[in-house]
């Protein structure tokens, strides 16, 4: 039998080095907005159980008021939103190691119409390294607010008028020195709107950069994005039912490509997988329509760079979830489809049971999301779809997220932390 040659010692210290720093990074990692970085809801830690108990979690804390929005994590540092029934809004800035409040900050603004289904503080902050970024309102103002780690308010900008006929839901994201907020408002009680806009702020000081006005038709709770198309300038992904997809310039907000008006209110953020664009639509707790855009056009692409509509067994409120070959429906009715990216068709079908507002997310290749009754399923793609399920204790409408070698779940009220196995 030939021997195999034996490593050298600085060979295998090297390996070893490249795997710790592969297992730091990925406990490292942090989750700065709604679904984390690029918005894409995926995340490679390794060690995070299947199923496990309430008294698994390593800590939980209760969170005044009501809240929907989901956490952002840096470094040690979690955030996260809450409210009470008279509007008072807060931000609490969170130890994410062990659950203690550090410090938060309350803004009382008008009480204003809601579902019965929304909060007042269903939108997620962005955060960076130096600060957190956070948007409340009420009909007649938008706060978008910067803190830093300590709680001082660097800036504060009202955006104006927020009509919005469900209340308030929208998330803030950044780019590199902006910070981005989509406001397409629906009209109010006398039928007037102010005016759909995207607007992107200086992080440092909160000017007004650009602000880039668009149609209105009704409000969208879509949290855009940012894409890098191969040989392309990177785009701003917004999405709206008044405007369908489109894709605007990051320095100025100039509207590269639309897709056009898509049929239905827009709820779910819109998803990149494969080098192509996913939005969906619909009303009445079900998705009604799916578009498929190619993102490398120009002007309207509706007749030239839409790959494929999808009309029935979509999701509504949560947002697709993607391995960039496959696309994964999590609709609100608790079906779950595995659909081929390329051409729509579906690849397999699951009941899964529930109800569902928060999105999906992917952890590891396991698929984790939080019914509203408050309970975690965890989905293990294979030959077989394999489900696990475990409890939160606490409703929930909240994505959860994955920062700092754990996974953070938002219940109404309830804020608890599963740490990752070494």
């Amino acid at each position: 039998m030939r021997r195999m040659p034996r490593l050298s010692t600085s060979i295998c210290l090297c390996f070893a080095l490249t795997a710790a720093f592969a297992a730091s990074s990925a406990h490292a990692q942090n989750w700065p907005r709604f679904r984390g970085p690029r918005g894409a809801g995926v995340s490679d830690l390794k060690g995070v159980p299947r199923e496990w108990q309430e008294s698994d979690y390593e800590w939980t804390v209760d969170l005044p008021g009501v809240g929907h929005s989901s956490p952002v994590v840096w470094g040690q540092t979690l955030f996260v939103t809450s409210a009470d029934e008279e509007g008072r809004r807060t931000l609490f800035c969170i130890d994410a190691d062990t659950g203690k409040q550090k410090w938060h900050h309350s803004v009382s603004l008008n009480k204003n119409h809601l579902h019965h289904m929304n909060s007042y503080a269903s939108g997620t902050p962005a955060v960076d390294e130096e600060r957190v970024y956070v948007g409340f309102a009420d009909a007649d103002h938008y706060l978008v607010s910067a803190f830093d780690f300590k709680g001082e308010q660097v800036w504060t900008r009202d955006l104006g008028p927020c009509s919005t006929e469900h209340g308030h839901g929208v998330s803030p994201i950044l780019h590199e020195d902006l910070v981005i907020i989509c406001n397409d408002q629906a009209p109010a009680e006398n039928g007037a709107a102010p005016p759909s806009a995207v607007i992107a702020l200086n992080r440092h000081t909160g000017d007004v950069v650009w602000h880039a006005e668009r149609r209105s038709r009704d409000a969208s709770y879509a949290t855009p994005i940012v894409i890098h198309p191969e040989g392309a300038a990177p785009q701003l992904i917004v999405l709206s039912g008044a405007n369908g997809l489109a894709g605007l310039d990051l320095m100025t907000g100039r509207e590269i490509w639309s897709s056009g008006e898509l049929p239905r209110r827009t709820v779910g953020s819109p998803v990149y997988a494969g080098g192509l664009l996913f939005a969906t639509c619909g009303q009445g707790g079900r998705g009604e329509h799916m578009v498929c855009v190619d993102p490398t056009g120009r002007g309207d692409v509706s007749q030239t760079h839409i790959r494929y509509v999808r009309d029935r067994e979509l999701p509504y409120v949560p947002t697709p979830v993607s391995n960039d070959r496959e696309l994964f429906l999590w609709n609100d009715d608790g079906t779950f489809f595995t659909v081929d990216v390329r051409t729509g068709k579906n690849l397999s079908r699951q009941r899964i049971g529930g109800n569902y507002f928060a999105s999906p997310i992917m952890i590891d290749g396991r698929i984790f999301c939080v019914s509203q009754e408050g309970e975690v399923v965890v989905l293990e793609p294979g030959d077989e779809l394999r489900i696990f399920r475990s409890p939160l204790g606490d409703p929930s409408y909240a994505s959860p997220a994955v920062a700092n070698g754990r996974v953070y779940f938002r219940g109404f009220k309830k804020l608890a932390s599963l740490k990752a196995r070494s």
